[in-house]
């Protein structure tokens, strides 16, 4: 049997097989495609991420190990100060990374429903703890520590940088008249009692009526919120400045399982931390020599609204001085038309019933001459420095008439 000799092809006319079915696959048409492998699970989380999970964790262990030991309770209730802070910054942060898979219309809804969280949880445990007056001065601290201490740092920041300073004066004028409008709402009941009307001897009924007629605001607010992502919404202002607060830091693009384990996660934290925080709130209360009414107007109150300060002022200090102001006005707003009601209407869940929306009189008049400054303040468009110290001043002088009570 003869075989056939064939000669071997020489190595210059060699071609590859992947070149072959490359040119018979253009010859057919076919369009090649370019898989690019996505990191999964944690690997999506950027540095920034990783910083901000690592003081999460780091000064919860803290917190927990400070609260269990009978240590300095000071420095036990810094850290947990601290811990709170964190966590409100991880929830802002997941809510964040969910808008971005579901669609920015719900940001500000989403922020404005689960971005108060911690505070919520912490006046929730001081209520179950029988301190009404915290809880109280709290509410109020939360007010005038956006409209007096953020707002001035903001401006000091920004007018030392860039002198006088414009913004948007129709978007903030409607979010002072609203802030005005919510905490009138919020004060009918302290008003019924100081004037000692016949409505006096049903302070929970009226409470009760005034949180939910702010519930039903706010819920009206919502269909324009989720419809209309690109125009100010009522309650939660414009989507670009939420998205410029987002912006504040580099964040990686999170998948939608990750950013809701991370808000689980945040909101878990927020309650543990917040029972601890205030489990030692008496002591260093105690140990300060400090009232009741000072720990809530200022401190618990700080700790509260560190993420509002935070994002306001760097947006100050990158000169979007229109985004920093919806970012810092819209924080009491949400504070007088949805924390406040849902604390009120929550109490008996903890066991307080008999707690009431009914202020002291020098609770009730700082919280009116902060409305009436944040009105007078934005009504001219534009903001310097000296206008940002007098603010400051304000808030250290009414800080000083509540360290005794």
């Amino acid at each position: 049997m003869s075989r056939r000799r064939v000669d071997p092809q020489p190595e210059s006319e060699k071609v590859p097989r992947s070149t072959i079915r490359g040119r018979r696959a253009a010859k057919a048409g076919a369009v090649a495609t370019i898989t690019v492998e996505r990191p999964h699970g944690l690997a999506v989380l950027s540095h920034s991420d990783r910083r901000l999970l690592a003081i999460v964790l780091g000064v919860s262990i803290a917190a927990g190990i400070l609260n269990s030991t009978t240590g300095n309770p000071v420095l036990a209730f810094i850290v947990s100060a601290i811990a709170l802070g964190a966590i409100a910054r991880l929830v802002v942060r997941s809510v964040e990374a969910i808008s971005d898979r579901i669609g920015r219309g719900v940001n500000g809804l989403l922020q404005s429903l689960l971005g108060n969280l911690p505070e919520i949880f912490v006046i929730l445990f001081a209520l179950k703890a029988g301190l009404y007056e915290i809880v109280k001065a709290t509410i109020v601290g939360s007010v005038i520590a956006n409209i007096l201490l953020v707002m001035g740092i903001a401006f000091v920041v920004g007018g030392r940088k860039y002198g006088r300073q414009a913004f948007n004066i129709v978007s903030a004028r409607q979010l002072s008249m609203l802030l005005a409008l919510s905490v009138f709402a919020l004060a009918i009941p302290s008003l019924a009692a100081s004037f000692n009307t016949p409505a006096v001897e049903y302070e929970r009924q009226i409470t009760v009526i005034i949180s939910l007629l702010l519930i039903v605001l706010f819920l009206a607010s919502i269909p324009d919120t989720i419809r209309h992502a690109n125009h100010e919404s009522p309650v939660t202002g414009t989507n670009e400045a939420l998205v410029a607060a987002s912006e504040v830091d580099e964040h990686g693009q999170w998948t939608m399982n990750v950013a809701v384990f991370m808000v689980l996660i945040a909101i878990a934290g927020s309650i543990v931390v917040s029972s601890w925080f205030v489990d030692v709130l008496p002591s260093a209360m105690s140990t300060l020599g400090i009232s009741e009414a000072f720990a809530g107007l200022i401190i618990v109150a700080l700790a509260s609204n560190v993420v509002e300060a935070f994002a306001g002022v760097q947006l100050a200090y990158r000169d979007q001085q229109s985004y920093a102001l919806q970012i810092i006005l819209q924080s009491p707003v949400q504070v007088a038309m949805i924390v406040a009601p849902l604390i009120a209407l929550a109490a008996p869940l903890v066991g307080a019933a008999t707690f009431t929306l009914v202020l002291s009189p020098l609770l009730l008049a700082v919280m009116f001459m902060a409305v009436f400054i944040a009105i007078v303040v934005v009504s001219d468009g534009q903001s310097t420095w000296f206008e940002g110290a007098a603010l400051i001043t304000l808030y250290l002088g009414i800080a000083t008439a509540f360290w005794w009570g």
